[in-house]
């Protein structure tokens, strides 16, 4: 058994550098978003090249997340931290100063490299710094993080385009990698596998391979349909070599990740809600922007301004969510976070072409409490269900699962969007067919919500996240650490 971090102001000093890796990563997700059509002028960028900016990024990251799990559980969580942060940190540097498209485009690909080191690391080293009475709260201050960096990036993009130039964007990483790798190299503790494994070089292969081909072929749907070819063949062709990847896993010695996690039902739910969580937020960052810009008339800045009520709910949500977990379990705060995330999309769903952001802003707030109260515990209970020495791989399951669900989510909700639409494009449509378009969108997401809540309330056991018998606060699993 090995000692917890002993100083209890270290380790919520540490926990500041994993909520800026988290808070980087979450506005980093979605800050090109309003830069796009300035790229687009400033880089002669067509269609096909400001598509490859945003899914160079995204593919990177979703395909090399597992074995970037893996790899930080047998080298050192501490060690792979820091150089996820050098990486992500250049490749910031080398996007704020690229000249063409094609250069942005590869900066945003090592971006992506950066970003899935990053992002299971981050999760993973809570277990090795907070005993377990604290760790639902810690995992909550960095998912609070994660999830108000997302609608976050908006709000940064468009005040950085309104007073700068569009590198900026980019350069605003800098400062914050750099306090983080200063904080890392601090005050978080070296933790790996105390008996890591034979690297599975075959699996990290085609995890990679198969997860890149399902999300370019899911990425691609709303532009080209579900019927074309090149969807089709990548789809296809990714949820075959995932298929291998499965097989290969259940027979190797020395799998990357344990099949079998999957069977513990508190991994599995909590999994499971984390990505249902994730998808009602990204459903409503798809539809919600241009009913802003277009139905509301508001500018970029504006637009991410008034995405606010949703950050200050998530806030709340998870601090309240936290609280209650200790005592209830996990399973009622997100159950009720489901249900309270149903309820403010269904308020949302009723949107009408003559109501103004008021309305709006009463359900943001809703849903964000929702979302916030059931995504913190969901994540936890992840965390608690893992053998310590696997938990990077463990973790990067889970943010692989949200990655692809939100990739899916996009794809489907985009295609029911065209539908509402009748083909039409966003600018073509009229204020009130795009009103009702996205009524139906967040309809649609109030019902895959509410049915994540039943299932949760069905299945997903109810003792407390983590609590710790007396005097055994200070002990903890088996992993290798090291003073910083």
């Amino acid at each position: 058994m090995v000692a917890v971090m002993k100083d209890g102001r270290g380790r919520w000093l540490a926990l500041g550098a994993i909520v800026l890796c988290m808070l980087t990563l979450g506005f980093d997700g979605t800050i090109l978003n309003v830069a796009l059509p300035t790229l687009a002028t400033e880089l002669g960028a067509g269609v096909s090249e400001l598509q490859w900016i945003v899914d160079a990024y995204i593919l990177v990251f979703a395909g090399l997340l597992l074995p970037a799990g893996a790899l930080a559980d047998r080298v050192g969580r501490k060690r792979v931290l820091l150089a996820g942060l050098g990486l992500f940190g250049a490749a910031s540097l080398v996007a704020t100063y690229a000249t063409s498209a094609g250069t942005l485009v590869g900066a945003r690909a090592l971006m992506g490299i950066g970003a899935a080191v990053l992002t299971p690391t981050t999760l993973a080293v809570l277990p090795a710094i907070f005993p377990p009475e604290q760790r639902a709260r810690a995992v909550a201050v960095a998912m609070m993080a994660a999830g108000v960096g997302i609608p976050l990036g908006p709000i940064v993009g468009g005040w950085l385009l309104r007073h700068f130039w569009w590198g900026s964007v980019f350069l605003v990483n800098l400062p914050v990698v750099a306090v983080a790798a200063v904080a890392v190299v601090a005050l978080i503790p070296e933790t790996r596998d105390p008996e890591p494994r034979p690297a599975d070089l075959v699996g990290g292969a085609l995890s990679t391979v198969g997860l890149v081909g399902l999300i370019y072929g899911v990425i691609e749907v709303p532009q080209r349909g579900w019927a074309d070819a090149r969807v089709l063949c990548a789809i296809g062709a990714g949820a075959a070599v995932l298929a291998a990847f499965v097989w290969w896993e259940r027979r190797s010695a020395y799998p990357m990740i344990d099949l079998l996690w999957f069977a513990r039902v508190r991994f599995l739910w909590g999994s499971l809600a984390a990505t249902l969580a994730t998808f009602a937020m990204f459903g409503v960052l798809f539809v919600l922007p241009a009913y802003l810009q277009l139905v509301l008339g508001h500018d970029a800045l504006g637009v991410g301004v008034r995405l606010i009520p949703m950050m200050a709910g998530l806030i709340v949500g998870a601090a309240a969510s936290e609280r209650l977990v200790g005592r209830l379990g996990a399973r009622i705060p997100i159950t009720v976070g489901l249900v309270v995330a149903a309820v403010g999309l269904g308020l949302g769903a009723r949107t009408d072409l003559g109501d103004g952001y008021a309305s709006t802003a009463l359900w943001l707030a809703v849903l964000g409490f929702g979302t916030g109260s059931a995504m913190a515990p969901a994540m936890a209970v992840v965390l608690d269900d893992l053998p310590a020495e696997r938990a990077g791989a463990g973790t990067a399951i889970t943010m692989t699962l949200r990655q692809v669900g939100a990739a899916l989510g996009v794809a489907l909700l985009g295609s029911l969007l065209s539908g509402q639409l009748d083909g039409r494009g966003i600018a073509e449509s009229t204020p009130a067919a795009y009103v009702h378009a996205m009524d139906v969108v967040l309809a649609a997401c109030a019902g895959l919500a509410l049915i994540g809540a039943v299932c949760v309330a069905m299945f997903l056991r109810g003792q407390p996240v983590a609590t710790a018998p007396p005097g055994e606060e200070e002990s903890h699993h088996d992993v290798v650490a090291r003073p910083a």
